[in-house]
């Protein structure tokens, strides 16, 4: 048994390490310069930016400097980084964020990393680009709350807007609220995270990963791991959706809402597992805090449920083989992108 489960697991690296190769001889650079964004890591595919909403440094300025401002709120209290935090890998550190009026928002803020890559948004799989979804919050009930028209006014009496709106869409161009939300899609499709230990390992240094981690690593990529079923390739999301029995009851329907199919009832999409160490609390209501409980729910299986993956089986690891695949988790946090200048200079 032993045998196969360390072949299956070579077999699955071999398999990364040549997606690494192949795509690192078109992009050598491991992390982004200065002036542009644009280039992905080592190892990734090239971001894929829109034809009519392609990027240039001056719009990525803009989103940035627009994400981090609480303009687009109608009492000027919320900014799109109040839910989506650097800190905690573009994620939200508490269950229910508060949107606008102190409303509670009932799911938590998935991170917003890698997200350029995903073509389904959020955690019922929404099929709106980025562009859509942003504009939409604008004068959604529960985020912003505001009129596209008080946006617009406050943006054109800005010290500072208009001109760099001109700068990233063109001399003359008014700071249009439309404008704004590819400006902010831009910015959030840089943010593209693949330095983690276990990318500098894949890269070849042995030495990136302990012997704690690699015994995680193996364990994650092993049929009795089974873990890379769902949270497989670079993104460690198969994109997909399933119930993973982290309850007896779900108050949230999930996919269901997207398709009004009973399969897909209480199924949510899976998140990726990059930075998870930063990402908590987990799952679509922020019900586990640590990723020691998310673990022990899938050892023993789930609870049962009628909708449950019937990939969800007893794992029937050892406390020490659960300690190891935590370990091996946590070395999928990318520090040097968490710890970006890009982020850290705009108090959040």
């Amino acid at each position: 048994m032993n045998q196969i489960i360390n072949k299956c697991f070579t077999y699955l690296l071999v398999f990364q390490v040549i997606l690494f190769v192949s795509c690192s001889d078109k992009n050598t650079n491991s992390t982004n310069s200065e002036e542009d964004f644009s280039i992905a890591p080592a190892g990734f595919f090239p971001i894929p930016f829109p034809r009519d909403n392609p990027y240039n440094s001056a719009k990525e300025k803009l989103g940035r400097y627009l994400f981090f401002d609480k303009i687009f709120s109608h009492d000027l209290s919320l900014a799109c980084a109040s839910c989506h935090k650097p800190q905690f890998a573009f994620a939200g550190n508490v269950p229910n964020p508060m949107g606008a009026n102190n409303i509670s928002i009932t799911r938590n803020a998935l991170s917003l990393v890698n997200v350029a890559y995903r073509k389904k948004l959020g955690w019922d799989g929404i099929e709106k680009s980025l562009e859509e979804i942003i504009y939409g919050d604008f004068e959604s009930p529960i985020f912003f709350n505001n009129d596209t028209n008080v946006i617009l006014k406050r943006l054109e009496q800005h010290s500072f807007y208009p001109k760099m709106f001109e700068e990233a869409f063109g001399q003359g161009t008014k700071p249009y609220p439309f404008l704004a939300a590819k400006a902010l899609a831009t910015f959030v499709r840089t943010l593209v995270s693949g330095n983690s230990p276990y990318d500098k390992f894949l890269r070849g240094d042995s030495n990136a990963l302990t012997p704690k981690q690699k015994l995680g690593m193996q364990i994650f990529y092993s049929e009795r791991g089974n873990c890379f079923k769902c949270h497989n390739g670079f993104l460690f999301t198969d994109e997909n959706f399933h119930n993973t029995g982290t309850t007896t009851h779900y108050f949230d329907r999930g996919r269901f809402h997207i398709t009004g199919k009973l399969s897909d009832r209480n199924k949510f999409k899976t998140p990726s597992l990059r930075n998870i160490q930063l990402t908590a609390p987990y799952l679509h209501d922020g019900t586990y805090f640590t990723l020691e409980e998310i673990i022990e729910n899938y050892n023993r299986g789930g609870y049962p449920f009628f909708n449950k993956d019937t990939l969800m089986k007893p794992l029937n690891l050892t406390k020490d083989e659960q300690d190891a695949l935590i370990s091996f988790l946590k070395a999928l946090t990318d520090w040097e992108f968490i710890n970006s200048r890009r982020f850290n200079t705009f108090g959040y």
